[in-house]
């Protein structure tokens, strides 16, 4: 779910009052789950009874009984790290400093990729909406709940665009919209349309929207431009507001779909979902794009991210000639 928890304001639990202040800071959804995640885990750990008892000095411990106990990724113990700066620096207002700990050091593994054909024979065994949805994926480099999460406005047909927002750390960015799926999305939108009208009719053509928004533009969300272009089949009960709304599609649908396809193609790959979008930025590197164009496509904040395609086509040893063909 990724409509964020409704709070009230004068709620003394420890957490809530944290989503308050996380909320301040204008972070995404999805951030503020994962800094509760950690914060909670962290909180569990050092067996803490009150928030007085909370010490920054006991993070380097708990960072590192990630790594020796729990064995992590380097990433999840950077976003246990980030979760637990912001409790103690932002929220706590505790010196953070010198935190010394032993980081871990797995291996950062390739990311899988289907060839283009792999890719377009994927895309051929789904059912529509799924399959214009796998075609953003690789044909945009969306996530898959970026292309879930798509509003009509965000499509822009005419200059051949698609801006993501509120995407990954929160940031929005713009795309490219293939030329080959402009048919079909314009149904899609009709369809929408219509099916927007007919809520309407029955009193159900409210949206979410964000919450900002909604204070400010509350009449938005009756709005066709703010409708999801991928909405769930069913009317579903907000079960904080009672308010009947139609959200967007689920992305475990999408992913049954993907994985089904997957097997029933033999594809012999560690693929999934997420797999069209590095997809996308490969072909786009193997035709030529440079790696900043991939990167603002991509909204990575570091070029190091990026850069790891360079590793799926052996870019980064171009030019190296084997021994075995020298003269």
């Amino acid at each position: 779910m990724d409509i964020p928890l409704d709070l009230k304001p004068d709620s003394q639990r420890f957490t809530d009052q944290l989503r308050i202040f996380i909320r301040t800071r204008a972070l995404a959804y999805n951030t503020e789950k994962q800094y509760i995640y950690w914060i909670s885990c962290f909180i569990r750990h050092n067996n803490y009874t009150s928030k007085d008892e909370i010490n920054a000095f006991d993070i380097p411990d708990y960072l590192e009984h990630l790594v020796v106990k729990q064995n992590v990724s380097p990433n999840t113990q950077k976003t246990a790290l980030n979760a637990l700066i912001f409790l103690c620096r932002e929220y706590l207002q505790q010196s953070v400093d010198n935190l010394e700990f032993k980081r871990s050091k797995k291996a950062t593994k390739l990311p899988t990729v289907f060839s283009h054909s792999e890719a377009i024979s994927v895309i051929n065994e789904l059912n529509h909406p799924t399959k214009l949805i796998a075609q953003l994926m690789y044909g945009s480099g969306l996530r898959i709940n970026e292309a879930l999460r798509l509003r009509v406005d965000d499509i822009d047909l005419i200059h051949k665009t698609i801006t993501i927002r509120n995407g990954k750390g929160n940031k929005d960015r713009t795309t490219v919209l293939p030329d080959s799926i402009i048919p079909e999305l314009k149904t899609q939108l009709a369809f929408v349309k219509q099916q927007h009208k007919m809520d309407a009719i029955n009193g159900d053509d409210e949206v979410y929207l964000p919450n900002a928004i909604a204070k400010k533009y509350p009449h938005r969300a009756k709005s066709y431009g703010w409708q999801y272009v991928f909405p769930s089949k069913q009317i579903s009960k907000d079960p904080r507001s009672g308010q009947r709304r139609r959200h967007h599609m689920l992305d475990r649908s999408v992913q049954k779909q993907v994985t089904n396809a997957i097997k029933k193609l033999e594809i012999d790959k560690k693929a999934s979902s997420h797999t069209f979008r590095h997809s996308f930025a490969t072909r786009i590197l193997e035709r030529g794009g440079d790696l900043r164009t991939i990167q603002e496509l991509l909204g990575h904040s570091d070029i190091k991210t990026t850069q790891i395609y360079t590793h799926v086509i052996g870019l980064h040893f171009s030019g190296t000639k084997s021994p075995l063909d020298f003269d």
